[in-house]
């Protein structure tokens, strides 16, 4: 790791501590915290959409219930996926949405997308993500990442413009698979793992999940990640500026 690289502030779901996760307003407030990048997750209706959200059912985010993969794009549109106790209604975007978004703000960081298929595998999945791109202008960078390594070769072998990481909770065993075949150039770690391993880190770019704690932020920011996801990019763009200048 360089020691001279300003460390990217990702914003994990949008501004996820304090807007409802993966919605528009989410991704507006991190844009105007100065985020480099937005971190989020793709999953597929029934009928075959690339929708934006984070669990595989809509129940804990969501005035509904079920499993996204059982629900079309309509049904999931009707969802609110808001925070009534403050009065915020929102909905489910699509990823069309959030390009959108990106794109009328000039947007030139990047986009961190996880494909969510480590529990359902969404076949084809990749194949539409692929075209979706392929098919698209863009301002901002590309980097897809998944816990499911079969997902990122494949997306890899049909959009190779992309930068690939290997997201891992505990087992670095097909992070550093994918390594040696230069299918991925980084790890998304846990940041319990980068912690667990603090005096043995691998020299591989490193963005840590999901950082947090005002302690954490600093180590990774002393210690010249790569980059670090986080609920709170305004609070971890506060604090790389004390830390790293800039």
């Amino acid at each position: 790791m360089g020691q001279t690289q300003w460390t990217q502030v990702f914003a994990h779901r949008g501004s996820a501590g304090t807007l409802p996760e993966n919605t528009l307003m989410a991704f507006e407030a991190a844009l105007t915290a100065g985020a480099d990048g937005i971190e989020t997750d793709v999953q597929l209706s029934r009928d075959g959409q690339l929708v934006i959200i984070h669990d595989e059912t809509v129940d804990r985010t969501t005035n509904g219930s079920g499993a996204v993969k059982d629900l079309t794009l309509a049904q999931l549109r009707k969802l609110d996926a808001g925070d009534p106790q403050r009065q915020l209604t929102a909905t489910i975007p699509t990823l069309d949405e959030v390009v959108d978004l990106l794109n009328d703000r000039h947007f030139t960081g990047s986009l961190n997308l996880e494909l969510k298929t480590n529990r359902y595998p969404y076949p084809g999945i990749e194949e539409r993500v692929a075209t979706y791109f392929a098919q698209r202008s863009r301002s901002f960078k590309l980097v897809f990442s998944s816990f499911r390594p079969q997902s990122l070769v494949s997306l890899q072998r049909l959009y190779p413009q992309a930068e690939y990481a290997q997201l891992f909770q505990t087992n670095s065993h097909w992070a550093k698979r994918l390594l040696r075949r230069h299918q991925v150039v980084e790890w998304h770690p846990d940041i319990r793992w980068v912690k667990a391993h603090r005096f043995w880190l691998p020299r591989v770019q490193l963005r840590p999940w999901t950082v947090n704690r005002p302690a954490d932020m600093s180590y990774c920011f002393r210690h010249h990640f790569r980059g670090i996801i986080t609920d709170y990019p305004a609070r971890a763009v506060q604090l790389r500026r004390h830390i790293q200048g800039g």
